[in-house]
């Protein structure tokens, strides 16, 4: 079973695949790519012999949703961490912000941030982060297929972008604040589809969880 979850915030991927185990009481549970607590969206998660459908979808292209908030940036990038650097935000257009935006348009090369489940000599990031221990990371290629400016206002950038596995947008966002001539962390992140699994058709784990139990009944 293949299953398009809508993950909130405050919750882990993992979370929702352990709620998810117990709903379906099937012992094997996995997602198509994980969605920082801070985030929401699209979770695809697979159970019992469709787990293995997971590696495809986990390549697939993704889409988002992100808002970056301009004069300050954290050590995690996103709303979650400690404020650790603070610059002045210079006069910005719409213009100037698009162009920024479509800079990035295409294949680069991306450093995984610190606060990230990537392992480092079997150690995940994250904690060694905790620790603050800062280690070399080797940049990974991305693609930026697509990104539009949405909306600018107060200091805040509203932008779509649609990107390769591997991604990091709290990176990408901090990468546009610094090529504004300012310091930025993303103050929301909605993952809006993966592959051919849109926002619109995905199900709460509310929803799912009702389904569920009409459908065993």
């Amino acid at each position: 079973m293949i299953l398009n979850i809508f993950k909130p915030k405050g919750i882990t991927s993992f979370g929702v695949v352990r709620t998810i185990r117990y709903i379906t009481k099937e012992k094997k549970v996995g997602h198509g790519g994980t969605l920082d607590p801070f985030a929401e969206g699209v979770l695809v998660i697979g159970t019992g012999k469709d787990t293995k459908l997971l590696t495809k979808i986990t390549n697939e292209n993704k889409s988002y949703l992100a808002t970056i908030k301009l004069g300050s940036t954290t050590n995690t990038l996103d709303l979650e961490g400690e404020v650790v650097k603070e610059k002045n935000i210079p006069t910005l257009s719409h213009d100037m912000i698009e162009d920024v935006l479509i800079s990035f348009q295409g294949e680069s090369m991306q450093i995984p941030p610190m606060f990230s489940a990537k392992k480092v000599g079997g150690k995940k990031l994250y904690e060694l982060a905790r620790k603050n221990i800062v280690v070399d990371r080797d940049p990974a290629k991305i693609t930026i297929d697509k990104i539009n400016l949405i909306k600018y206002t107060k200091g805040k950038i509203l932008f779509s972008v649609t990107c390769s596995k591997g991604t990091y947008v709290r990176v990408l966002g901090n990468d546009i604040a610094q090529k504004l001539g300012t310091v930025g962390y993303l103050e929301s992140l909605i993952r809006t589809r993966v592959g051919s699994f849109s926002i619109d058709n995905s199900k709460t784990i509310e929803n799912f969880e009702s389904s569920w139990k009409s459908y065993v009944q």
